[in-house]
């Protein structure tokens, strides 16, 4: 596997986030992405959070790519690893010239209605064996 450090972190409890890790699990054939809630122990330790507990428990509605020692969030993080899947998925990177305000106001919005729109899990997924290499505690 060769993965290289490249984590992808996302609220455990939200259908859309689950069904984009759902999705990423079945077209990323060089497996190079991991998996990490962010209400895990992964997030613990890998992710730096200087906000107050209220502000972090709203930092659930962000998705983070931890590339190495590099840090995206929101619609950054979600152009960056669609265009890393390859193939046709590279034109997504073409996304990042729109300014980082106007995507991330379209990206906030849908995570503010993510559970409304999608729904929410009452636990947060449990790895199958196949995936257990995959989807870090």
């Amino acid at each position: 596997m060769n993965t290289q450090n490249k984590i992808i972190f996302f609220d455990g409890y939200c259908n859309l986030c689950n069904g984009f890790v759902d999705w990423l699990l079945k077209v990323d054939h060089r497996k190079q992405f991991q998996f990490a809630s962010l209400q895990g122990e992964t997030a613990k330790q890998k992710l730096k959070r200087d906000s107050t507990p209220k502000e972090q428990a709203q930092d659930f509605d962000t998705v983070i790519y931890l590339n190495g020692q590099n840090s995206f969030e929101r619609s950054t993080a979600v152009l960056l690893i669609l265009s890393e899947l390859g193939g046709i998925w590279r034109l997504a990177k073409i996304f990042l010239i729109l300014p980082l305000g106007l995507r991330d106001l379209v990206y906030k919005f849908v995570a503010k209605n993510r559970f409304l729109l999608f729904g929410k899990r009452e636990v947060c997924r449990i790895p199958t064996p196949e995936e257990s290499s995959r989807l870090l505690p």
